[in-house]
């Protein structure tokens, strides 16, 4: 019955949380997936940039199927929330499907987007550089408003899940077939020029994300250890190890919890310990690499 209750408990802090910010969590959503749309019309889709995902494979598709690539987004989107909801169940599920309708419906609005906006296309290195950057920082919009557009995304975590391998890992695997086989159909000089755009993607990405790593590492010192402790665990669904300290100064005993959570959870840790207890003392650091663990 005690441990029913602090599950509750967290669970309210975390709905709490997502309230408190979710006007501006769907707007950083929309703004980010209208980025994602305008670069992909402008910039990658113009060149036949093959950069992994479904847009991406979008771009092969249209080449031997009457289909634009909106619509075979949405068809593929929505086949794959269907096989999320099946496989990883309905609340892995929920950060997708917003994401997953709004993409495909931006890519055609935004279609005819380059008649109004004359660019010179013929500059390739220029479309890589400005639809990489616009298109990375539409991603970490998106990400950072605890959301992801779908796609491929489901795939790398079914992989993820049943393959046991690392969200990267498994990133690499569904998204490297896509990238390798643009090869076959648009040449080795466009693979070359979409791996730059996968770089500046990845970076920019990052960068709007509040750091340059995949996972950041929290030391936390609060009046709440029980509290934070349970929230992380029950509702986040991180580990915690929990040290043994003293004051430098008082020689006062305390503890410190040790976290370590993805990028794109920093938000959802930062805010719920600042819900739980105002006056808590904690320290984030990029965690460049992590293993072990679940």
């Amino acid at each position: 019955m005690k441990l029913f209750w602090k599950k509750k408990e967290t669970i309210h802090i975390l709905e709490k949380i997502e309230s408190k910010y979710r006007v501006r969590r769907y707007i950083e959503l929309v703004i980010g997936v209208l980025l994602i749309a305008v670069a992909f019309n402008l910039f990658l889709l113009p060149n036949n940039l093959v950069f992994g995902g479904v847009s991406g494979l979008s771009i092969i598709v249209k080449e031997f199927l009457p289909i634009n690539p909106s619509q075979f987004i949405m068809i593929a989107s929505l086949l794959l929330l269907v096989v999320s909801f099946l496989v990883l169940g309905k609340q892995d599920t929920k950060g997708s499907i917003v994401g997953s309708i709004l993409f495909p419906i931006f890519v055609e609005l935004t279609a005819n987007l380059n008649q109004y906006i004359e660019l010179d296309t013929s500059n390739l290195l220029l479309s890589v550089i400005f639809g990489g950057i616009l298109y990375g920082f539409g991603a970490g919009l998106v990400f950072r408003a605890g959301f992801t557009t779908g796609g491929t995304d489901i795939i790398n975590q079914i992989i993820s899940k049943y393959a046991h391998v690392s969200m990267g890992n498994a990133m690499l695997m569904s998204d490297g077939f896509i990238v390798v086989s643009g090869v076959f159909f648009f040449g080795l000089t466009k693979l070359l020029y979409a791996l730059i755009v996968i770089y500046i993607i990845g970076f920019m990405t990052d960068k709007v994300l509040l750091g340059i790593s995949n996972s950041k590492a929290f030391y936390i010192i609060t009046n709440e250890d029980e509290k934070v402790r349970n929230y992380i665990l029950n509702e986040l669904h991180h580990a915690v190890t929990i040290f043994q300290v003293k004051g430098g100064y008082s020689n006062a005993k305390d503890e410190v919890l040790f976290c370590v959570v993805p990028t794109n959870e920093y938000y959802r840790l930062k805010e719920g310990i600042r819900e739980i207890d105002e006056s808590s003392f904690f320290v984030v650091c990029d965690a460049y690499e992590v293993f072990g663990g679940k």
